[in-house]
C-alpha cells in the first residue's frame, strides 16, 4: 500500500458513466488519470462525458476555462491495461459482473506494483470474492461512488474479509481528498446504501403498480413527507431500472424474498424503457 502523498497517478477501469465520474473528480483534485477501457469509442465517449462535466463547471464559474483544460490534459485514454502498469492506485468501474470484475482483477494483479490498492466501485458485490483473484487480497477494498460522482458528496468505503486496516483507512484518506465524505461498510450484500435504497425503490415500484397512488403523487408524497430530494420513480429513471433490477436480483439471490424484484420493474426493464438514459422508464425524458 502506497501512502496518500505518494499517490500522483490514478488508474480507472472502465470509462461509462462511474469511471468517466471517478476521472474527473480525479483530475478535478490534482491527480494525473489513466481512463481505460476495451475498445477506444468507450474511451472517447468516457473522455467527452468528462469534457462535459468540466465544461458546466466552467459555465458556473466554479473552475476557469484554463483550468478546465489543464484538467483535461492530465486524463489519459488508453484501450490498454498495460498502460496502468505506473498508476499508485486503481479503481474498477466496469460492468457489475463478480466474473467480469475477477477477472480485470487477476490482470490488474499482474500488471501493477504488489504495493499498489486495487479498488472497486462495486455497489452490492462481494469485496471479499472479487479480491480472491488476486495474490494481495488485504490490499483490495471497496470505493463506492455515487452517481452523479462530480455531484455527490458520499463515497462507501467497504471492507472485505483479508482487507488490511490501513488501507481501509488510506481508502478514506483519498475518498476525502477527492472532497468527499465517507462511511464505512462491511463485506455484506448491498453494504449500506443500496441494501436500504433498492428495497425502499422496489416498494415504490409496487405501490404504484398495485394502484395506490399515481407515479407522481408517489414520488410527490415521498419528497414532501420524508424531505428526500427525488422519490423512488424517478430515482429509479436516474439510476437506471436495469441497475436497480440487477442490484435487486443479486440482493434477493443473497438475502431472500423480502428483495424479490417488483413484477412491474422486470417488465420495464424487458420492454426496454431503463429510464433517463434510453428517454423513456417511469417518466419520458428527452
Amino acid at each position: 500500500m502506497r501512502e496518500l502523498d505518494a499517490i500522483d497517478t490514478v488508474g480507472v477501469v472502465g470509462a461509462g458513466t462511474m469511471g468517466s465520474g471517478i476521472a474527473q473528480v480525479a483530475t478535478q483534485s490534482g491527480y494525473e488519470v489513466v481512463l481505460r477501457d476495451v475498445e477506444g469509442d468507450l474511451v472517447e465517449g468516457g473522455i467527452e462525458n468528462l469534457t462535459d462535466g468540466l465544461d458546466r463547471l466552467v459555465e458556473k464559474g466554479t473552475v476557469s476555462e484554463g483550468e478546465a483544460e489543464t484538467m483535461r490534459d492530465r486524463v489519459t485514454g488508453t484501450t490498454d491495461l498495460a498502460d496502468l502498469a505506473d498508476a499508485d492506485l486503481v479503481i474498477e468501474a466496469v460492468v457489475e459482473d463478480v466474473e467480469v470484475k475477477r477477472d480485470v482483477f487477476a490482470d490488474l494483479d499482474d500488471v501493477t506494483d504488489d504495493d499498489v490498492t486495487l479498488a472497486t466501485n462495486t455497489s452490492t458485490l462481494s469485496i471479499t470474492t472479487i479480491a480472491a483473484a488476486t495474490d494481495r487480497p488485504d490490499d483490495v477494498v471497496g470505493l463506492h461512488f455515487m452517481n452523479p460522482v462530480p455531484v455527490m458528496k458520499g463515497v462507501e468505503v467497504v471492507v472485505g474479509e483479508k482487507t488490511d486496516p490501513a488501507v481501509v483507512e488510506f481508502a478514506h484518506e483519498f475518498a476525502e481528498a477527492l472532497g468527499k465524505e465517507t462511511w464505512e461498510a462491511d463485506d455484506k450484500p448491498g453494504f449500506v446504501t443500496n441494501r436500504i435504497l433498492m428495497p425502499w425503490i422496489n416498494e415504490g415500484i409496487r405501490a404504484y403498480d398495485e394502484g395506490v397512488a399515481a407515479k407522481g403523487d408517489i414520488d410527490r408524497g415521498m419528497e414532501l413527507g420524508t424531505n428526500v430530494p427525488m422519490g423512488p420513480l424517478e430515482l429509479a429513471d436516474h439510476i437506471g431500472l436495469d441497475v436497480c433490477l440487477h442490484a435487486t436480483e443479486t440482493l434477493h439471490e443473497e438475502l431472500g424474498d423480502r428483495y424479490q424484484p417488483a413484477y412491474l420493474l422486470k417488465r420495464k426493464v424487458e420492454a426496454g424503457d431503463l429510464g433517463k438514459k434510453t428517454g423513456r422508464g417511469f417518466y419520458e425524458y428527452d
